[in-house]
């Protein structure tokens, strides 16, 4: 087949997800990919990043609790979490991806796919061309690439991307990292683990779209697992044998250096240009992700920026299959504010968690960003140590929780939770947000005892405490 009511250029988690949409609502689909089917989140990030940082968290978390920690006598066995990630990633072999993308009825083509004319696709590969074109909508689910800072000497030095971190096969006796981010702190807390030597430089600072104490309290702890932090960049980096890094004057070595430091869109050659769009960059969509200024184009997950998570272009792409399909056959579209065809939660509702020791979980608005969004908010904190069932979790058990309300509607804006297994607590405050649920009706929503989630009682009673 060479014509399909709908062309998908990427074949990752999100891309995925669109065609089952699409073929579940009787149209069909077809999977552009030029590497492997079921994309980053499957072999570079999600899966493998947080299989290499289990086995360290599991050993911390049983050394915090007394009993266990006589029991745990051995150190962390490298080579065994290694060979676990790469189970995750079927050795980087994506048949079984690709045997359920046939069994769900969608057909894939391997090869660079560009965007030759409108509602038409060209696939590059081993130097043959298929053009193939579309009858309803061409969606880009390109996701995103490393960005690499514009350091001297940097780029000629050839250092680490995220996809090197996750696919090591060998661990570096030292690692240097640039950025301050999720998968500079996930690294730091993998790599340190397993006995590596970690420095990390973050000129602003840990997770700083996150509430200030995440940052603090993951610092703290990647301090005490023995990582340096500097509160800068590099000025000039080098390689010979080792890297050789040059930091407020001062210059240090590492056998490994990995930048993290940002994501930019896997735009530049997929064609754009040739339907009148600019190249190189985000694809702005409206909120069925209909790119702007096309009636057949849309552009679901990293690639459009409004939330780099899998998660999120997951519901983006449910979304747009949908939204699609609705179109294709004239039927009605629900595009009101949270209807069935919009991706509302990507602006004020996105969950996200840090994988790192202890756990940053954390749903909705900040209380900077809800200040800056012309909300009136009240901020409620409570040290999650004080909950019966975390000082059950660990001995000497430590974090936060914060909640951040609306004070003119009295609904949850925001909820920021660090601790240990605090991503297990955030799909309740999720719920709490989309749901626009008031704070009078979930004080009737009762916690088991004794289960952490006994926070939620403490942030409401602190809550009506300070009215």
């Amino acid at each position: 087949m060479t014509e399909y009511d709908v062309i998908i250029i990427g074949g990752g988690a999100v891309a995925e997800n669109v065609a089952d949409r699409v073929v579940q609502g009787g149209l069909t689909a077809v999977l552009v990919e030029s590497e492997l089917v079921g994309g980053e989140c499957s072999y570079w990030a999600c899966m493998p990043s947080k299989a290499l940082l289990r086995s360290g968290i599991v050993l911390r978390a049983a050394q915090a609790v007394e009993g266990a920690k006589q029991a745990v006598t051995g150190e962390l066995d490298v080579a065994a979490v290694l060979a676990r990630r790469t189970t995750f990633t079927h050795d980087w072999d994506d048949k079984s991806q690709v045997d359920w993308v046939e069994s769900a009825g969608i057909d894939l083509v391997r090869g660079h796919g560009r965007i030759t004319a409108v509602r038409e696709v060209s696939v590059e590969k081993d130097g043959v061309t298929t053009k193939l074109t579309a009858r309803h909508a061409v969606v880009v689910a390109t996701g995103s690439d490393p960005v690499l800072p514009d350091i001297p000497g940097l780029a000629e030095s050839a250092p680490w991307t995220p996809r090197d971190a996750t696919s090591a096969t060998s661990i570096p006796k030292s690692l240097a990292i640039i950025g301050g981010g999720v998968v500079a702190v996930e690294m730091a807390t993998a790599y340190a683990s397993f006995g590596c030597e970690v420095t990390v430089m973050a000129r602003s600072g840990l997770l700083t779209t996150q509430e200030d104490f995440a940052g603090e309290l993951v610092g703290a702890a990647l301090k005490k697992m023995g990582v340096t932090i500097l509160a800068a960049s590099p000025s000039v980096v080098s390689r010979a044998e080792v890297f050789t890094i040059t930091v407020d004057g001062h210059s240090f070595e590492a056998e490994e250096l990995l930048v993290a430091t940002g994501r930019q869109p896997r735009t530049t050659d997929i064609g754009l240009d040739s339907v009148w769009l600019p190249v190189g960059e985000w694809l702005e969509v409206d909120d069925t992700l209909l790119v702007k200024d096309t009636d057949w184009l849309y552009a679901t997950g990293d690639v459009n920026h409004r939330a780099l998570l899998t998660h999120q272009g997951k519901y983006q792409a449910r979304a747009a299959g949908d939204v699609i399909v609705a179109r294709a056959r004239n039927q009605e579209v629900d595009d009101a504010p949270w209807g069935a065809h919009v991706a509302t939660a990507d602006h004020e509702a996105v969950p996200q968690v840090t994988f790192s020791d202890p756990e940053v979980a954390s749903v909705g608005l900040t209380s900077t960003a809800a200040r800056k969004a012309g909300y009136t908010i009240r901020v409620v904190d409570y040290e999650l140590g004080w909950v019966a069932g975390a000082s059950l979790q660990a001995d000497g058990y430590e974090g936060t929780a914060r909640m951040v309300v609306d004070e003119k509607r009295h609904v949850i804006l925001g909820v920021t939770f660090v601790g240990q297994d605090v991503s297990e607590l955030i799909h309740a405050a999720t719920i709490a947000i989309v749901g626009e649920v008031p704070i009078e009706r979930l004080w009737h929503a009762v916690p088991a005892y004794p289960t952490m989630n006994e926070v939620w009682l403490r942030l409401l009673e602190t809550y009506r405490s300070e009215a």
